[in-house]
């Protein structure tokens, strides 16, 4: 059965361009007769106390759409002894990693699309009575050897993406779980057999998919989605464009608009857009302009 799930981090309210993503993602679960999940990433403690309410405003945002979901929103926060497990279960594949953001900037090539810098092993050769030197001086973030590994994703717009997979981070240097660990682990265990999410994120799914195999799962199938871009040609953000549902015009304003930029005419409801749904999603990879 096809599962997809929908993971917004409430730092903040959905934008177009997150809404565009789950309306996608919404259409091609429910074309193919299954399932839509959604996931709460609410890891990021700092930044979603300060978005105080943003998680309750993101779910409503959503059902005013009429996007509905299968099962109970599952939320990292209630999830960290699974997180714990993942990395007992990686055993001596997790090692130490006390580099700060500067030396890996000098110390790695050019970042991918989505701004990720792969990691070139430093603390790998460190020897023990280093780490223990460098223990003293900072906190360090946990990573994964992957010991130069190589990984193949399908995406249905980008078709086989083959990547290498670097030594990326687990756990960060303050102790909080990282995206690549938390979302790999949810999706397997929730099922996840498809993924939809913004092309900037296809640099990634190499190594998510490589996890996700590690860890006794399959690796799932991607729609990686055009991006909306905000009024400076860049990725939508608060600062270049509508921050939210309301900025935007409300739903009977940018329903239609999101249908119609996904390649299926302007609908009032998300039901009218699920009946138009063609077979051939091509056109989905256009990155759109809110100008």
């Amino acid at each position: 059965m096809h599962v997809d799930r929908y993971a917004p981090s409430p730092t903040a309210d959905l934008h177009l361009g997150n809404l565009r993503t789950a309306l996608a993602g919404w259409l091609l679960a429910r074309a193919a007769g299954g399932r839509w999940l959604m996931r709460i990433e609410d890891l990021d403690t700092a930044r979603v106390r300060a978005a105080d309410g943003a998680a309750a405003r993101n779910l409503a945002d959503l059902r005013r759409l009429g996007l509905d979901w299968d099962g109970d929103v599952l939320r990292q926060s209630e999830r960290l002894d699974c997180y714990r497990d993942a990395i007992a279960m990686l055993g001596e594949r997790v090692y130490e990693c006390f580099c700060t953001r500067r030396e890996i900037l000098e110390a790695t090539a050019a970042p991918h699309d989505d701004g990720y810098r792969p990691y070139p092993g430093t603390c790998l050769r460190l020897s023990r009575a280093e780490r223990a030197q460098r223990r003293e001086q900072r906190r360090p973030a946990l990573r994964v050897r992957a010991d130069g590994a190589t990984c193949t994703i399908h995406d249905r717009f980008a078709g086989d993406v083959t990547a290498v997979v670097d030594d990326f981070v687990l756990v960060r240097g303050d102790g909080e779980f990282a995206y690549n660990l938390a979302s790999v682990v949810d999706d397997v265990s929730s099922g996840v057999t498809h993924v939809t999410r913004g092309d900037d994120l296809l640099s990634s799914a190499p190594r998510q998919a490589w996890l996700a195999q590690l860890l006794g799962g399959a690796a799932p199938t991607y729609a990686h989605v055009g991006l909306v871009l905000g009024r400076d040609g860049r990725r939508l953000a608060k600062r270049n464009g509508p921050a939210n549902l309301d900025e935007a015009g409300g739903p009977a304003r940018v329903l239609p608009w999101l249908t119609a930029s996904l390649g299926l005419g302007e609908h009032d409801d998300v039901a009218g857009a699920l009946a138009a749904m063609p077979p051939d999603y091509e056109f989905w990879t256009s990155r759109m302009s809110i100008t």
